[in-house]
């Protein structure tokens, strides 16, 4: 099936089938469309966090919008950024760039420098913000692979940041979380939207065209 087609059939699940477990295999097709997707210079300032534990999905339950969502899905994916810029995190990932090239460290040090003089004399909050925007690229193309697959899914924002960050221990990796991708197949039985017309807003009103 196309791409589109696979858009069209998915939709954000709305509850989930506890007995029903994706495989460690498609779980990994997902998390790799995440780790394919460009990025600001490059940098993949984001990374996700694999979540399938029960104990771990209970607590952090505590700070779900949608609770049973996250206890009966097979894995939730934490999509958390950097949480800001720095200038060993810079350098590491292009000396990993001219190292896997086969080229001198070194190499792109021009760019690099200025990437550091723009990032490094910048507030957290506004280098958190954009790490955060790079995560998302990442997220749009995982709910794209899941579709591929057949696999349900849903991204949520509705959640406390502070209880999946003390939970997961985030700050020790220097990390925030920015959204959470529920992952399973749905219960249709169950899942009051399953059945429902998909509505987009019409092509006409979304693209503004410029001849």
């Amino acid at each position: 099936m196309s791409l589109l087609e696979n858009l069209e059939w998915r939709y954000a699940a709305k509850a989930y089938d506890s007995t029903k477990k994706v495989s460690r295999e498609n779980i990994f097709k997902i998390i790799e469309a995440a780790r394919m997707a460009p990025t600001s210079s490059g940098l993949q300032p984001f990374r996700i966090i694999l979540v399938e534990d029960q104990s771990l999905k209970e607590q952090m339950v505590k700070g779900a919008l949608n609770p049973e969502v996250m206890r009966d899905c097979s894995h939730v994916l934490v999509f958390a950024a950097w949480d800001r810029y720095t200038t060993a995190r810079i350098d590491t990932v292009y000396n990993r760039i001219t190292d896997d090239r086969e080229l001198p460290r070194g190499r792109f040090s021009s760019y690099t420098n200025q990437l550091k003089d723009i990032y490094i004399n910048q507030e957290a909050e506004e280098n958190f913000a954009h790490t955060a925007r790079q995560s998302y690229i990442g997220l749009g193309l995982a709910l794209a692979q899941a579709a591929e697959l057949r696999i349900d899914s849903t991204p949520a924002e509705g959640f406390d940041n502070t209880v999946v960050d003390e939970v997961l221990g985030l700050s020790e990796h220097g990390l925030r979380s920015v959204t959470l991708l529920y992952i399973g197949y749905a219960d249709k039985g169950r899942d009051w939207l399953a059945p429902m017309k998909k509505v987009r807003v019409p092509l006409d009103e979304f693209v503004i065209e410029h001849k």
